[in-house]
């Protein structure tokens, strides 16, 4: 096919020159950031609205302030950080949305170079002379694609991998084409980015056309940026919160984050569809060993392949603090789970996840300044009906740990719709705040 500049004229600036206003119902979820530059490049559910933290980093930040994001997921905080001129620093241990987060951060680009790549992407898409055999492709690929869509993914897939030398230009062409995957799928997606199969969509675009959108907004949105003279100060690390940062203490004066919720939501699965394209990993099983690992332990699956002890986990002296309130929801999900059909273990995951999160609040001990401001967004659960109060638990840890205090701040209601939910117990959304 003949190639060509995927740059288009369109007067979108209308579309981000209004200034937002900020919903606390929906400042905790991730969906107003879709309409906004840079954040509207990958949908990553697990995350808050962009211009709340803007309007956060405005009202708290002083001269010379660092912002730390310990779970910075798609880079919503540092890229908010960016658009206000203030350095930052993130963490991420999920490897492949990290690598997405670290491209949505630097807009230094030629874009001659850029074009050349996307042409050579272009010319042989699914050339009538490519060899492609649709029944050896991944299971989950074949469920989820036409065998021509599939095909001529895959193309560009193959396109891309002979022309990637880890420039920022060919890192944005591996994000459009990640980008591209789920809009150009006929299977559902769940509303946090599980794919469903079996649950078929009727508007699919075409991936050729999909690319080229897509590509084109993304362009846009970085020249957006350069015409506001918006540089990169951000810098997105391959670090666990639960470890302290080397050689950096007292120096974050403010942090912005949302660490996993404990509701058995799988952040390793939720860019299962993405890493199975690109070859990262043949299918489920691998989550364990290549993502999970590194990940707070927020699930029943990553609990359950730990073989994790409870006893072992709530002698910690690290819980001391909320030992017996924990040690008696953990006994009771132990003794109900074997009601239910799964009996996952829920036990084991909420002990693991406030053990992981008492871990990481002594950590940020060391490398925030004392008159911080820390905002940590969450949610609690009750899995199998037993509730755990997140905003409690996590506030005596902090003060456990030395922060001075803190205080919660709810934003909105969850699981009050009750049709075909596993419990009827209302939980909440909101903002703890704590006092460095």
């Amino acid at each position: 096919m003949k190639a060509t500049n995927p740059m288009r004229i369109d007067n979108q600036l209308d579309l981000f020159e209004v200034k937002s206003k900020v919903k606390t119902s929906t400042s905790t979820t991730f969906a107003d950031n879709m309409k906004l530059p840079i954040h509207r490049w990958f949908r990553y559910s697990a995350g808050f609205s962009a211009e709340w933290v803007k309007n956060v980093i405005k009202e708290h930040s002083k001269s010379g302030s660092m912002i730390l994001d310990p779970f910075a997921g798609s880079g919503t905080t540092l890229v908010a950080a960016n658009e206000l001129n203030v350095p930052s620093v993130g963490y991420e241990k999920h490897h492949f949305v990290r690598r997405i987060a670290n491209t949505k951060l630097h807009y230094n680009i030629n874009h001659s170079y850029l074009n050349k790549l996307y042409n050579e992407i272009l010319l042989r898409v699914s050339s009538a002379s490519d060899k492609f055999d649709f029944e050896i492709q991944p299971e989950l690929l074949k469920k989820c694609y036409s065998p021509q869509t599939l095909k001529t993914l895959i193309s560009m897939k193959n396109n891309f991998l002979k022309i990637t030398d880890n420039s920022l230009e060919s890192e944005i062409i591996w994000l459009a084409i990640t980008t591209i995957l789920r809009s150009t799928s006929t299977a559902g997606t769940a509303q946090w980015q599980y794919v469903l199969p079996n649950k078929k969509k009727k508007n699919v675009l075409n991936p050729i056309d999909a690319f080229r959108q897509k590509l084109n907004d993304i362009l846009f949105d970085i020249d957006l940026f350069n015409s506001k003279n918006i540089n990169s100060l951000a810098n997105i690390l391959n670090h666990d919160a639960r470890d302290a940062l080397a050689d950096r203490d007292d120096s974050f004066d403010m942090l912005i984050t949302s660490p996993p919720y404990p509701n058995n939501y799988d952040y390793a699965d939720s860019t299962r569809l993405e890493m199975v394209f690109w070859g990262e990993i043949s299918g489920w099983s691998d989550l364990q060993t290549k993502v999970r690992n590194g990940l707070i332990r927020s699930c029943s699956q990553h609990s359950a392949a730990d073989r994790l002890e409870l006893k072992n986990i709530l002698n910690q002296s690290i819980l001391a603090p909320i030992q017996d309130e924990l040690t008696s929801v953990c006994n009771e999900l132990e003794k109900v789970r074997h009601e239910h059909g799964g009996k996952k273990t829920y036990h084991t995951m909420i002990a693991a996840y406030y053990y992981d999160l008492a871990q990481v609040f002594v950590s940020l001990r060391r490398i925030m300044r004392d008159d911080s401001t820390i905002c940590f967004v969450i949610g609690d659960s009750a899995p199998y009906g037993v509730y755990a109060p997140a905003d409690l638990w996590l506030g005596k840890l902090a003060v456990a740990a030395g922060f001075k205090s803190w205080t919660f701040e709810k934003t909105r209601d969850r699981n009050i719709k009750w049709k075909n939910r596993k419990h009827t117990i209302p939980l909440k959304e909101g903002r703890l705040w704590i006092r460095g």
